[in-house]
């Protein structure tokens, strides 16, 4: 059988086995997102069509105050959470990675429990701390005050995620050889100079991944937010997500959701690829 033909037969016979995903995919993500486009251009409401707008709501962005504050807040809790939680993962796994056995097991265990929690169980657990034992330190109501509601939110992410980016950095440390520290203790290197020399340009892979995990991740922060704020003023603490959410569900703005919403996802695109350019560049 000529390579040609068999090529073609071998394209035909996986043509079955991607067709399902393909259309799940196209179902589930593309029709939605296209009817995400469309709407974005008129005026329409949640469920109910509205005439065509043109880019009249993309214009509207720029004059929108709460658009750019949502803005300014999701920058302001992605810096509170990405470099510290990736950070903190990094540490917490080179000193796991020394036990051996039971006692490792446990303490992955001890950190990756939160990570299987529900975001609700979370914030409530972290918001009977505040008010119940937190109260012999911190002031009464802080979680209604707008100055804390991000730093709040933002601790109960890097707790809550801590332990998953954990499991990613043994991954990766397992796979350093131990020869390499070897050698290095018999050049007379210490610890910092084996994590300068050897664990970070090896590990960096896997701080990659989990930057630009994180940093989608906590782009797209919404749960901890709105329900620390609950009766609270929220503008001052509205990340983007949450203002699509008052838009479409709470002011019956569809269009202009759906607009806000199509922003988001540049801004997230834009995002990864520029961190991708950069860390792919840091290799």
């Amino acid at each position: 059988m000529t390579t040609p033909l068999k090529k073609k037969l071998d394209n035909r016979a996986a043509l079955p086995l991607v067709a399902p995903f393909v259309i799940v995919y196209a179902a589930l993500f593309l029709y939605p997102t296209l009817q995400m486009l469309a709407m974005s251009l008129t005026d329409g409401q949640l469920i109910l069509p509205g005439e065509w707008v043109g880019l009249s709501n993309y214009l509207k962005l720029f004059r929108d105050w709460r658009f750019g504050n949502s803005v300014a807040n999701t920058a302001y809790f992605v810096a509170l959470t990405v470099v510290p939680g990736t950070l903190l993962g990094l540490g917490f796994a080179m000193l796991v990675v020394r036990l051996k056995g039971f006692w490792q097991a446990v303490v992955l265990a001890v950190f990756f429990l939160p990570y299987i929690l529900p975001v609700t169980t979370v914030t409530s657990i972290w918001t009977w701390f505040v008010y119940g034992p937190g109260q012999l330190v911190l002031p009464d109501r802080v979680l209604g005050r707008p100055p804390f509601v991000l730093p709040i939110a933002a601790t109960i992410t890097v707790w809550w995620t801590v332990g998953f980016n954990v499991l990613l950095f043994m991954a990766g440390l397992k796979n350093i050889p131990t020869e390499l520290y070897e050698a290095a203790r018999l050049d007379g290197a210490g610890r910092w100079m084996q994590f300068r020399a050897i664990t970070w340009p090896l590990i960096w892979p896997v701080t990659a991944l989990v930057l630009t995990i994180q940093l989608i991740m906590q782009i797209k922060v919404f749960d901890q937010v709105y329900l620390l704020v609950q009766g609270g003023r929220v503008d001052a603490s509205m990340v983007l997500v949450q203002y699509i959410y008052t838009l479409a569900f709470q002011r019956n703005q569809g269009g202009y959701a759906a607009t806000v919403a199509v922003a988001l996802f540049v801004i997230v695109a834009a995002v990864s690829v520029l961190q991708f350019q950069l860390l792919r560049a840091r290799k």
